[in-house]
């Protein structure tokens, strides 16, 4: 037996790896299950390579709890260590065995699936237990070693009668983490941490019953054994090329990743390249309708099929973290900040190459299959609309198969649209205008309105359309979205038609300030036009740059625009009866009456007359009606 000092760069380390090393101490599970990992992968490389002969057995790692005796287990059959190796690799704190044994096996080891980047992973241990034990045979036939440390600097190393080659961590429990020593909080983390860990993992037993074969008497009885319960899958979908899975491989492995969630995904992508870094995985675009508040953190990050995070901004851009699935690269270093992973270069290439390849496989759905994709596109417009607003590159890729639906209900590209509208929808400085509603019942009339004069009125929903236009004008020339119930569409008309007004110009310096006297209130801007005598006597509509800055602000834009009030311009139809019988009308209480009828009308057709503006409505039309 001999005893001696851990070599340690940094003074006391114990109590600095339990309190800082990782910021939540149930990881420790996870660091020492990758060790064993290597030790397992390292062993099935050196058999490949032919230094060590013969049937490597049922590889597997097995995690233990034995409550009453307040130990954990983890055991694995990988490589082993001697003496001098637990000396060099588990007391000299600073060094990394995976790494030494990468620079070894650097010309054939590189396919091999060993971590490598944990360092200091196996002393993670001591955030959890007062005492951890190692019995470990390496498979070089040397004698096995026994190594204990109670979480100081002191050590005691002797050998031991252990016959089998692996290695035996042994985790004497703290009175601060015994909540480890209870077998449901252990399947917990292993589900989330090891899943789909590359090495099976057992932890306790199940009982299986088998088939009853076709020639069995009709009394017999199947049979019930015990078997081991692995509880990982050592195979995930994503470690696979494209060409070996089928559509029911991508929605299983989906219902695997989570299953609570009943509905299928629309569809997938398949990540796949190894140059300029290493990167598999598997992304699902969910139904999302117009909720920008969707769950986020549903991509899960691995390295080396070690689970890292849930939480991927940073790595994944940010509109893409509404999707689910799954990344795994070694090259995303584990346990750092979130603000060093956005500084990573790697990073920044990973994250550019997803975009790149959802554009791609975006804009291949839509080639191969416009009338699916049509379908689709309300289930996954605020994904691609949240891109194109947030990342120029997407931007580019997306003008191809962006939609713009109508309210008739068919799509069109943008340079569809374009070609659609060129000849009739234009302003007097012959700039094309794009009329949108945004609700297509609340704004019913208006449309119906335009959709009477021949235009195309598109319906756009999203909650940050508002934002996006903004971004397409910046980048089309004379190009301009007008909201349907906005003041730009009373300029199409007027240039479109020059609907003369029934009204003298003498008459309407008259009406004006009767009108203007009675909606004061409302702060409205009063307009005298000649519109066509099927729309409403007064119509409401707000200026389009005030209307947008507005709603921007309510979704996290606008700057310092402060709490914009609502305003609104109040059109009065020259051409409409109801108009003329205003003017006509010799007492001033009935005159009063009428025009704040028709207002009311001109709220209600906006979804805007509520409370005691309602009620009075209801009474006064119910006095007119009589």
């Amino acid at each position: 037996m001999s005893t001696g000092k851990i070599n340690v760069a940094v003074e006391n380390i114990f109590p600095l790896i339990k309190k800082f090393l990782y910021s939540d101490h149930e990881i420790f599970l996870r660091e020492l299950i990758s060790n064993a990992t290597d030790a397992t992968t390292k062993l099935k490389h050196l058999s490949s390579l032919g230094e060590i002969k013969g049937d490597l057995g049922n590889l597997q790692i097995e995690v233990k709890v034995d409550k009453k005796a307040k130990k954990l287990h983890i055991i694995d059959q990988g490589i082993g260590m001697t003496k001098e190796e637990v000396q060099k690799y588990i007391n000299e704190v600073a060094f990394s065995g995976a790494e030494e044994f990468l620079d070894q096996y650097k010309d054939t080891a590189k396919e091999s699936g060993i971590i490598g980047h944990f360092g200091l992973g196996f002393y993670s241990a001591f955030m959890v237990a007062e005492k951890v034990e190692i019995i470990t045979k390496s498979y070089k036939n040397d004698p096995a070693a026994h190594w204990i440390c109670d979480g100081s600097p002191e050590y005691s190393i002797e050998k031991s009668n252990k016959k089998s080659r692996g290695t035996e961590i042994i985790l004497h429990i703290d009175k601060e983490s015994k909540e480890f020593l209870e077998e449901n909080r252990i399947r917990e983390l292993l589900q989330k941490y090891n899943k789909f860990m590359p090495i099976p993992i057992k932890f306790g037993t199940k009982e299986e019953t088998l088939p009853l074969p076709k020639d069995a008497a009709k009394d017999a009885k199947p049979e019930t054994i015990t078997v081991d319960n692995i509880i990982n899958n050592p195979d995930p979908a994503w470690t696979k090329k494209p060409s070996e899975l089928k559509d029911d491989d991508y929605k299983s492995f989906y219902r695997e990743l989570y299953p609570m969630q009943f509905e299928e995904p629309l569809f997938n992508i398949h990540l796949n390249v190894d140059y300029p870094f290493n990167l598999t995985g598997i992304l699902y675009f969910p139904r999302l309708n117009n909720d920008l508040n969707i769950q986020k953190d549903k991509i899960q990050l691995y390295q080396n099929q070690v689970f890292v995070t849930d939480n991927v901004e940073g790595i994944v851009p940010e509109f893409l973290t509404l999707l689910r699935g799954v990344i795994d690269s070694p090259d995303i270093p584990l346990n750092v900040s979130r603000s060093y992973l956005q500084a990573d270069g790697a990073v920044k290439k990973i994250s550019n190459y997803i975009t790149r390849k959802v554009g791609d496989k975006l804009n291949s759905l839509f080639k191969k299959d416009r009338k699916a994709f049509e379908e689709k596109w309300n289930d996954i417009k605020v994904v691609i609309e949240y891109g194109m607003l947030s990342e120029d590159k997407f931007f580019e890729k997306a003008e191809k198969f962006a939609l713009y639906p109508s309210t008739d209900g068919d799509y069109h590209t943008f340079e569809e649209l374009k070609e659609l509208i060129k000849d009739h929808q234009t302003d007097k400085d012959d700039k094309l205008i794009i009329l949108y509603a945004s609700d297509k019942e609340a704004q019913h009339s208006y449309i119906e309105q335009a959709k009477a004069k021949g235009y195309k009125i598109l319906l756009l929903d999203s909650p940050i359309i508002g934002h996006l236009i903004q971004k397409f004008e910046g980048s089309k020339e004379k190009i301009s979205f007008s909201r349907v119930d906005g003041d730009t569409l009373e300029n199409l008309i007027k240039k479109e038609e020059a609907t003369v007004s029934k009204l003298s110009d003498k008459e309407k310096e008259t009406l004006k300030p009767i009108i203007e006297e009675v909606v004061k209130e409302g702060g409205y801007t009063v307009q005298l036009e000649a519109l066509d005598s099927n729309s409403l006597p007064f119509v409401l509509t707000q200026p389009e740059f005030m209307r947008r800055m507005k709603e921007m602000q309510q979704t996290g834009g606008g700057g310092m625009m402060g709490n914009m009030p609502d305003m609104y311009n109040l059109v009065v139809n020259t051409n409409h009866e109801l108009v003329g019988q205003i003017l006509n009308t010799k007492t001033k209480n009935k005159k009063d009456r009428l025009i704040k009828q028709a207002l009311d009308l001109a709220k209600l057709s906006q979804n805007l007359l509520k409370g005691e503006d309602l009620t009075q409505f209801i009474q006064r039309s119910v006095d007119l009606i009589k």
